[in-house]
């Protein structure tokens, strides 16, 4: 007995309502044309990349951060500073040096005195470069006054070079090789161990993500493979997933020659590039085998394939994209551009999936309706457990037993799940956000070195010096006060030396706090700067006076975007449910997507502070001291994981939906629906955690943090959260899943956003869905 749906005094099958909708015709079309000319489409994706490659080498610009927003303390002492032009405003690095004689000091060792002052006139001598200080000179000054102000260690052991660049706009990375080549060649010919670090590394130095992405695509190929058996088949996605990064990446660098793109832009793009992007190929190529399986020409199979998974593929990508734009709603022009950056990337893996990869299908032809040699192999070795000549139409037993389990005992999982990833989730209360200094990176690094030396001949807060930029119009005294009350405050060390511009009168005050960059400590004593001790030294005059510097401008962005987080969570929130009640024609089921993914989310972020702040299994993935969360990370893992999340949910509800609309039984359209998704699910999920563990293992702690956070929520999501808590939750919703008050369906839009008018109907009074049996 065939069921179909009534719709207007006929019936359709359920494949024919899906292609109803205009997005789902302008796709099969889309994907059919492709397929029927798929080196067409191939060479103008070769041309495409090329003209992409091409632009980035003629008009490309290198990523750079600029860790400052609109309206904070720290921007105003930045604006201060500049009007001064006492150069403060600009990069900094420090070159950190002592003897190779471990036993000597530059007090008494009269060769590695003269390497010193070599060192600081070949560092003056670089591009750029507006000037040092001299600790080689204050080695000849009377008494240790200036030696403990922060040149020489008190023990003459360790001396610190600070090198002054101008504004970061203009300097390029060449101008950190040219640093770094400095130090390369005077190790060879100096008796001193050379260190380098400073804000310049942080601005220009490239992201280390190479060698993960290697590693994911490498494990990305070997899931594919044990997916579907088929060289070639594995090697699709991965074909088009490199297309899509290439042409992303490419666009990304042309669009750092225009504006600020953060170093860490392309690293996340990589990453979240590479998982959507085979993510997405997956799908398509697994709705694709189905339809072969059935007996359809690969074209059509490929057109079919492009208008019903790759509609899914659109929503999601969309979301994913709509969430991370959402990030400007913090203010923070940095965050912005990275998340307009990392979007462009996911819209061109969308456009791939629906254009390049059914041209990759129809050039593979019949091939893949077939596993090879080797696959067969495994499969003879029962590692595939798949039953039927349509293995991949066909849900394996064991899911389908497991989906079925799962339903008949709704209430202790859903239950048992959920205080899973709600204890999970626990961590969060603790949570700190911060920015990892140096002292967080590898010893491997010349900047943790750097650190290191510095904190053992100065103290932990030389690491991350505070600029207090005053303007004391109308109260000259207010300067003496100032130094005094900020001399006397406990969270700060030393104070050195006051600056002050002759034309504008402008000073600005480097002071040195106790404690290191990323300790509360310090976040506390910039507070504590700004709401007492700077206030009550000013009183009530027209003076005015800023905290400002890295330390301070970090610390205000954190505050900023924490402000910001909960708004931004309510938009996105809103948006998902809105999209999914206009594709899913119900209000309960987006309800339930919303909530099961904040869990899941939840659980990711509480996970991460237990590794980086707490420092459980930190070794694991390299991490060698426990870390604050980066203040940004939070905000741009939330709109990236949920919009991932929505891959899942709208690639299940759609099979789910699909069954119901052909059965109407519930029930069976959630065993039948998540069964016969949970191994492509499954799959995918296991491509993203390789991909996004592989960038878990970097040497920076935000690109570990990037990555951990995405597989940790990724595979609660494919696991706890499909397989688990979505079965036992419908299963306890019923047939009101697909409740939709008549009033608002009337309301809400059809067409390429909503589902048809075929789908099925409800009323207040009986849901009941439109099915006529034949």
């Amino acid at each position: 007995m065939a069921t179909s749906l009534g719709i207007g005094g006929r019936t359709r099958t359920a494949d024919e309502v899906l292609e109803d909708p205009m997005l789902s015709k302008a796709l099969l079309r889309l994907g059919a044309s492709a397929a029927c000319h798929p080196w067409r489409v191939i060479a103008a994706w070769l041309v495409a990349a090329t003209l992409a490659v091409l632009a980035a080498v003629a008009f490309g610009g290198r990523t750079a951060d600029s860790m400052t927003a609109p309206g904070l303390d720290s921007q105003q002492a930045a604006q201060l500073i500049e009007r001064a032009g006492t150069g403060q405003e600009g990069m900094t690095a420090q070159v950190v040096v002592t003897p190779l004689d471990g036993a000597a000091t530059f007090f008494d060792h009269g060769g590695a005195r003269t390497a010193l002052a070599r060192l600081q006139t070949e560092v003056r001598r670089l591009p750029h470069v507006l000037g040092t200080n001299d600790p080689a000179g204050a080695l000849d000054a009377p008494g240790d006054t200036t030696v403990r102000g922060g040149l020489v260690s008190a023990d003459g052991r360790i001396a610190v070079v600070r090198v002054q660049y101008p504004d970061q706009s203009r300097l390029s990375a060449e101008d950190l090789d040219a640093l770094v080549g400095l130090g390369d060649r005077l190790r060879a010919e100096l008796p001193l161990r050379i260190e380098m670090g400073g804000n310049l590394f942080y601005a220009f130095s490239d992201p280390d993500g190479g060698a993960s992405e290697l590693i994911g695509l490498l494990a990305a190929a070997a899931i594919l493979f044990l997916a579907f058996g088929s060289l070639v088949a594995a090697a699709l996605p991965i074909g088009m997933a490199v297309f899509g990064l290439t042409v992303g990446v490419a666009t990304m660098t042309v669009l750092a020659g225009v504006t600020d793109v953060p170093t860490f832009a392309p690293v996340l793009g990589s990453m979240v590039g590479l998982g959507v992007g085979i993510d997405y190929a997956l799908f398509v190529l697994a709705r694709h085998r189905e339809y072969l399986a059935r007996g359809l020409d690969p074209h059509e199979a490929a057109g079919r394939a492009v208008a019903t998974a790759g509609r899914p593929v659109v929503f999601a990508g969309g979301t994913v994209v709509v969430s991370i734009l959402g990030l400007a709603v913090a203010n923070v022009p940095f965050m912005t551009v990275g998340g307009l950056a990392v979007s462009i990337v996911v819209l061109i893996m969308v456009l791939a999936s629906v254009t390049l990869l059914p041209a990759f299908l129809g050039a593979a032809g019949p091939r893949l309706g077939r596993a090879g040699r080797i696959g067969r192999a495994l499969r003879a070795g029962r590692l595939f457990r798949r039953q039927g000549a349509a293995p991949d139409a066909v849900p394996a037993a064991g899911w389908r037993r497991w989906i079925g389990h799962v339903s008949r005992h709704p209430v202790p999982y859903a239950v048992g799940a959920a205080g899973l990833l709600l204890t999970a989730t626990l961590p969060v209360l603790g949570l700190r956000v911060g920015l990892p200094d140096d002292g967080s990176l590898p010893h491997s690094r010349t900047e943790r070195r750097a650190y290191d030396l510095v904190a053992e001949g100065f103290g932990p807060g030389t690491n991350g010096p505070l600029v207090i930029a005053a303007d004391p119009t109308g109260d000259p005294g207010v300067l003496d006060r100032l130094v005094g009350a900020v001399a006397a405050d406990p969270g700060i060390a030393s104070v050195a030396p006051t600056h002050i511009d002759r034309a504008t009168g402008i000073a600005t005050l480097v002071v040195f706090p106790t404690t290191s960059p990323q300790d509360k400590a310090t976040t506390d004593t910039i507070a504590r700067l700004r709401t007492d001790v700077l206030p009550t030294a000013i009183g009530h005059g027209p003076a005015r006076a800023h905290v400002g510097g890295a330390a301070a401008s970090l610390s205000d962005v954190g505050r900023r975007t924490s402000e910001r987080l909960p708004v931004f969570v309510a938009a996105v929130l809103a948006m998902s449910f809105l999209l999914l009640m206009l594709v899913f024609r119900s209000i309960l089921v987006p309800l339930k997507a919303v909530l099961l993914n904040l869990l899941s989310i939840g659980a990711a972020y509480g996970i991460m502070v237990a590794v980086f702040q707490w420092g459980w299994g930190g070794s694991l993935i390299g991490l060698e001291a426990t870390v604050p969360i980066v203040s940004f990370i939070p905000m741009f893992l939330f709109a990236i994981l949920f919009g991932l999340s929505m891959d899942y949910e709208v690639f299940l509800l759609s099979r789910v939906r699909e069954e119901y609309l052909r059965t109407g039984d519930n029930g069976t359209a959630i065993v039948e629906g998540v069964s016969r998704t949970a191994r492509i699910i499954t799959s995918a999920a296991l491509i993203m955690v390789a991909v996004f563990l592989s960038f878990a293992v970097a040497d920076d702690p935000s690109t570990k943090m990037f990555g951990l956070g995405l597989a940790t929520a990724i595979f609660i999501d494919a696991t706890v959260v499909r397989m688990v808590l979505v079965p036992a939750t419908m299963t306890l919703l019923g047939r009101t899943n697909w409740w939709l008050p008549k009033w608002l369906d009337r309301m809400l839009p059809r067409g390429p956003v909503g589902t048809d008018d075929t789908d099925a109907e409800f009323t207040d009074e009986a849901p009941r869905p439109r099915l006529v049996d034949r």
